[in-house]
């Protein structure tokens, strides 16, 4: 008789679900920060207590209104949920991962062709579910229409302190505090400002001003180094006059959220005398007089029409990579390490070439176009190691690695002629003929 032994199948075990959660506050407030710090203990401990879940991480975003959508920890968010990373995302609610109708729609969308779910605490929604979707769009848009509500109301609000010659909200400007809605002068702030000033009329840009106050151990508030828009926000600042100019700047609608320089859409209100001055009217102008000057300068020796800004992001700090032209090409270099060093992020600059020849490459170009890359391309992430990652429109990814040319390959006449020159100017210490 025959002895038959029936072998069982292999279960195979259950996959674990990726789990990234997303927060996210309004105001830079201690009050806020503390509420974003413990939003993230919050998902942190829930997600963990689960089992069939797998704890990718938290992504936080401060400071920034849910409209608007150039949100550095969001984008890197949904970068790494194209990159296969994440099964779900857990969010508060609606209101906190957007009011925008069509880029939350747009959002859920492009993440569910890619089978990634997002679930809203408040509103107990699964975007995966069958129904999600119609009841998504119901709630966004009665936010959204709460959104421009708010938006109008405090608009109104806004116009009737400007005429009364107040400041509107918790406004900062390094050298004062702000108290009952009038500046005063703090005294140790204020000669840093004058400090900043001198160096700028003997001739120092806005990064070696940068340079010489982080050597000297001079801090700024809230950072622990100097930014270089933070030394150009202060060269450039009417209000340490003593005069106080309002509305220099204004929403432009509730839905970007994109501020605007006020260039006579909306009246601007000038108050004369309004604090104490920390520098005076003449320094301040000859300031604008030698930042003028060298702006013409740079206009004349500029001719490259930055085509790939707001499209290259740092794959090390997800910080946006920002435009470089060096002696002998154009360089894409990352924006943390331009304004704060190596030590912030180590990342290499990338040539511009090689992302044109990265696009021709896995777009399948007879030579680059511009349109059809902004056609195809959500983003490109400049990874270490000479990888340049390619996030398509369509959701889909592609890497391509580049790699070093040595420069006498890459030199045309004209660029040996430059370093000719170049050369003799430093022998002969004057300007090469």
């Amino acid at each position: 008789m025959k002895n038959i032994t029936k072998i069982e199948t292999i279960k195979e075990m259950p996959k674990r679900l990726r789990v990234a959660a997303y927060a996210r506050v309004s105001s830079g407030k201690d009050a806020m920060l503390n509420s974003l710090a413990s939003q993230v203990n919050h998902y942190k401990n829930y997600i963990k207590s689960k089992p069939e879940w797998e704890f990718v991480g938290v992504y936080t975003d401060e400071a920034v209104t849910g409209t608007k959508e150039l949100r550095d920890e969001f984008q890197l968010m949904l970068s790494d949920c194209r990159a296969g990373k994440i099964d779900m995302i857990i969010t508060k609610s609606i209101s906190r991962f957007a009011r925008n109708t069509m880029t939350l729609l747009k959002t859920v969308r492009d993440l569910k062709a890619i089978n990634v779910d997002i679930y809203f605490e408040e509103q107990n929604i699964h975007t995966l579910s069958g129904e999600g979707e119609m009841i998504l769009t119901f709630l966004a848009t009665f936010a959204q229409e709460e959104s421009r509500s708010i938006s109008e109301n405090m608009k109104w609000r806004i116009k009737k302190d400007f005429e009364k010659g107040l400041i509107w909200g918790s406004t900062s400007m390094f050298g004062y505090k702000l108290e009952n809605k009038k500046y005063h002068i703090v005294p140790e702030e204020a000669e840093i400002v004058r400090f900043i000033y001198s160096l700028y009329l003997e001739g120092y840009g806005d990064r070696m001003i940068r340079t010489i106050l982080d050597e000297k151990g001079i801090k700024p508030y809230r950072t622990k180094t100097w930014g270089v828009t933070t030394i150009t926000k202060i060269l450039t600042n009417y209000n340490y006059t003593g005069d106080l100019i309002l509305q220099k700047t204004f929403i432009d609608n509730h839905l970007t959220k994109k501020l605007k320089h006020n260039k006579g859409e909306l009246d601007k209100y000038i108050v004369n005398n309004s604090h104490e001055p920390i520098i005076s009217k003449e320094i301040f102008m000859e300031a604008q007089a030698i930042r003028k000057n060298k702006a013409k300068k740079f206009a004349k020796s500029s001719s490259y029409n930055n085509e790939f800004k707001g499209y290259i992001r740092c794959g090390k700090c997800g910080k946006m990579h920002t435009y470089r032209k060096g002696p002998y090409n154009i360089y894409w270099i990352c924006s943390t390490f331009r304004d704060k060093g190596k030590s912030y992020c180590d990342n290499q600059q990338v040539p511009d070439d090689k992302i044109k020849e990265a696009a021709i490459h896995l777009l399948n170009m007879n030579k680059f176009s511009m349109p059809i890359f902004k056609h195809l391309v959500q983003q490109v992430v400049a990874q270490p190691n000479n990888i340049l990652r390619f996030e398509l429109n369509d959701g889909s990814v592609k890497e391509y690695e580049w790699a070093h040319k040595p420069r006498s390959e890459g030199w045309t006449d004209d660029m040996k002629e430059q370093a000719r020159q170049h050369t003799l100017k430093r022998y002969r210490g004057g300007s090469a003929k």
